[in-house]
């Protein structure tokens, strides 16, 4: 079985979304993390980083939200939330399922922390790039793969809403406003939503 270790309002919302757009049976584990329990000696054992979320399912150990999502796609394939090895769209699924915590994240940070860094030295380039990028690529809608919704917009989708409409750090854009309603619009999101304000 399935156990996902989660806290509410954090990046476990995207565990909870990919969990729940695959139909595979889970159990959650609340982790508090405004105790401190995730740096007991029990839950480093879970995730080293002392972070949610992590997923466990037998001997396997998953932590890293984007790898938690590639996991998951890949023990339900009847969900259709990743292309197949040897599909040609593999090459942007993997792009966009890495692009949320190779670029976005840092984009974000460097926007909420006022800092400016030399497009040249990191590995994203510049907030104004990321979101440039993404916005020509949400474009050609609907989806990041076009018809088939992915676990990479399970990534992108939870990026984009936090940064977006929680704390308002990228100004919406229409390709943007669009591509979120049709995220909030999908039962699985909506189910996730509801456990994460449950909390």
């Amino acid at each position: 079985m399935i156990r996902l270790y989660w806290a509410p309002q954090s990046r476990s919302l995207r565990a909870l979304w990919v969990l729940e757009e695959s139909g595979l049976p889970y159990v959650r584990e609340l982790i508090d993390i405004r105790s401190g329990v995730q740096q007991s000696p029990a839950y480093r054992r879970i995730n080293p980083m002392m972070k949610v979320p992590a997923l466990t399912e037998g001997a396997a150990r998953v932590t890293e939200s984007g790898a938690i999502c590639a996991y998951v796609a890949e023990r339900a394939p009847e969900a259709g939330l990743a292309p197949p090895l040897g599909d040609p769209r593999r090459g942007d699924y993997l792009r966009w399922l890495f692009f949320s915590p190779a670029c976005m994240e840092g984009a974000l940070t460097e926007k909420f922390s006022g800092a400016h860094m030399p497009s040249a030295s990191v590995g994203w380039g510049s907030f104004e790039r990321v979101f440039d990028v993404l916005d020509a690529a949400l474009a050609k809608g609907p989806w990041l793969l076009g018809a088939d919704f992915s676990a990479a917009d399970v990534m992108i989708g939870a990026d984009l809403y936090y940064s977006m409409e929680v704390f308002k750090v990228v100004e919406p854009r229409p390709s943007f406003t669009a591509y979120l309603d049709r995220c909030k619009a999908r039962p699985a999101l909506q189910r996730a939503w509801e456990i994460d304000a449950a909390g």
